[in-house]
């Protein structure tokens, strides 16, 4: 183990050249009663790995990881450095992904507790969770740890407000528990953390915004095809709201809603995918409440798949997300 964990160790402060040409957060701040400046930020693309680093290095308690896919050495390194100097460290991984196999391996080498999250191969479900707890504060959003992940166009809500952490940490517990053999699903509940399966909790969320947006509704995501959405984006563009999506246009399965949605006067455009690359993100702006996370807008991110998002009204990182998203719409092709 030792022997391992010095050959690794030395790779956890290893940049890729996509942190340095992206190197900084859009920052949220927030004006809610108990919550301070800076409670709440947004992070994007290559820079989010820039956060993972410095929330495992410096956690002092624990670290809880749930990863659909994880294949970054460094972030190995990093975890068994933790574990290393005393940080409780837990990791549940999906079991169909290699990468992820491989490093569950790699983590119990070096004495990391680690799990595989027990999918459902008859309804052909994953664990597509995206989450990092330490100590106090958590991160959430669509972003993997792949080889290369930093090269994708994504988002990750970085979150200390305390009953967010809290509530994230029971998801994890439970994912945990059911991992061991020992099933103990949440109750469902409201409130800005939602989860698919056990419940539709994202579904619910993401109807209920669809539902009251009236000004707009910006939308970046990397699969839409789920028939309730869209049919709710087209309502909301008949009663007024300004409503525009942005697509991978690599997915096949995007061109008939996107020709669906056009035809019933919804804006949606082509995101400008570099080659190796794609628009991972699955998050919308819904007036002033921005939902982001693992889930795609299809029947199995929102019915089937072990997702897991989350929601803020953060003033700033809302306008730090429409900022980018002007950006993005207009890079993006008719």
């Amino acid at each position: 183990m030792a022997c391992l964990l010095l050959f690794l160790l030395p790779l956890a402060g290893c940049s890729s050249p996509a942190l340095a040409s992206n190197p900084s957060p859009y920052m949220g701040r927030s004006g809610e009663a108990g919550v301070g400046p800076g409670d709440v930020r947004l992070w994007q693309d290559g820079a989010i790995f820039q956060l993972v680093g410095r929330m495992i290095d410096s956690a002092h308690a624990r670290v809880l990881v749930e990863m659909y896919e994880l294949g970054r050495t460094e972030i190995v390194a990093s975890l068994g450095a933790a574990q290393a100097r005393g940080v409780v460290v837990r990791v549940i991984t999906d079991p169909t992904v290699r990468a992820s196999r491989d490093s569950s391996g790699q983590l119990d080498l070096l004495g990391v507790a680690s799990r595989a999250y027990p999918i459902d191969d008859g309804r052909h479900q994953i664990d597509h969770v995206k989450l990092l707890i330490a100590d106090a504060e958590a991160a959430v959003g669509g972003m993997n740890w792949g080889r290369h992940s930093e090269r994708n166009h994504d988002y990750v809500l970085e979150t200390r407000v305390a009953a967010d952490v809290d509530r994230l940490a029971l998801v994890f517990e439970q994912d945990w528990a059911l991992a061991g053999g020992r099933p103990a699903p949440l109750p469902a509940w409201t409130g800005a953390v939602a989860q698919t399966f056990p419940g539709t909790g994202i579904r619910d969320v993401l109807e209920a915004a669809l539902g009251r947006a009236a000004r707009r509704v910006l939308a970046e995501v990397y699969t839409l095809t789920d028939p309730a959405v869209i049919a709710e984006l087209a309502i909301a563009s008949r009663r007024g709201a300004d409503v525009r999506l942005i697509l991978d246009p690599n997915q096949e399965y995007n061109l008939y809603p996107s020709s669906l949605l056009r035809s019933a006067g919804v804006d949606a455009r082509w995101y400008p995918v570099p080659r190796g690359a794609l628009l991972h993100a699955k998050i919308g702006l819904f007036d002033d409440e921005l939902l982001l996370g693992s889930a795609n807008w299809t029947l199995s991110g929102l019915g089937v798949n072990h997702e897991l998002d989350i929601t803020t009204e953060d003033g700033g990182v809302i306008a730090a997300y429409r900022t980018r998203f002007e950006a993005d719409w207009s890079r993006s092709q008719e």
